[in-house]
């Protein structure tokens, strides 16, 4: 199969499950502040690994996560009945902490960017 087909797929699979997290799960476990960052679907369709970021902390990251695998199996049926493909692709979540990653380090170049002003401020005071 080709990579452009497999991207759309994927981008397809991606825009289900986070219209389902924003309005279709029930479930309280599930965080509102949930984003889907990624979906990377196999060449054979049958798997799809859906990248989850959540915005909160630990325990509610543990809990959104938790929510997810109790509704993979109605999450598979949406993907099913709104994609049409042969086999609906079973969704394994795994958690993307890369935006909180993405935070820190510009809070790092924010507070070196100031250290350095107060260096350069020191400097011309001389």
């Amino acid at each position: 199969m080709n990579n452009k087909r497999l991207n759309r797929i994927s981008e397809e699979v991606k825009r289900v499950v986070s219209e389902l997290i924003y309005n279709g799960l029930k479930d309280p476990r599930v965080n509102s502040m949930t984003t889907i960052t990624k979906v990377e679907v196999t060449r054979d369709l049958r798997y799809a690994k859906i990248y989850v970021s959540v915005f909160g902390n630990k325990e509610e990251k543990e809990n959104t996560l938790l929510g997810l695998e109790s509704a993979k199996g109605f999450i598979r049926k949406e993907i099913s009945s709104r994609i049409d493909l042969r086999y609906a692709p079973e969704p394994i979540f795994v958690l993307d902490e890369s935006i909180e990653q993405g935070i820190y380090m510009s809070k790092l170049i924010e507070e070196v960017n100031k250290n350095s002003n107060v260096y350069e401020e020191e400097k011309y005071d001389e």
